[in-house]
């Protein structure tokens, strides 16, 4: 079983939400492309609140066909459209990813797609090797 362990230095401040930085063993690893709050059918969610929860659930859905799941990724980028405030953001990470801590960066910058006003990409370690056969 590949596990990622968090690496929280003494110097720096340690949060419930995520790590300051994150060990993977090497083996393969996953990288999910942007995914935008869309529905199956294409369909952008109305918020900032509705397009985090999709977003996210559409991460989740990619780690799954993978083999892999929110235990194992390493690092998690979001990408927030310049002006929005982040708070409902948060509170959708939240929601719906729990409490699996990793490695985040959160920047304000302009989603490809119109109307957009989150983008979430990610990096996850893949626990076996047959994983990768799929």
């Amino acid at each position: 079983m590949t596990h990622v362990t968090p690496v929280d230095p003494d110097e720096l401040p340690t949060s419930p939400a995520f790590a300051q930085g994150m060990i993977a063993p090497a083996g393969p690893l996953l990288f999910v492309g942007g995914q935008n709050g869309i529905d199956a059918s294409g369909t952008l969610l109305r918020g900032l609140r509705a397009q985090t929860e999709q977003a996210l659930r559409n991460v989740l859905a990619v780690l799954a066909a993978a083999g892999t799941g929110p235990e194992h990724v390493v690092k998690l980028t979001i990408h927030l459209a310049p002006g929005i405030d982040p708070a409902d953001g948060f509170a959708a990470s939240a929601a719906v990813w729990g409490a699996h801590r990793t490695a985040v960066t959160v920047l304000m910058v302009a989603p490809a797609r119109p109307g957009a006003l989150v983008e979430v990409d990610a990096i996850a370690a893949i626990p076996s090797a047959e994983a990768v056969d799929r």
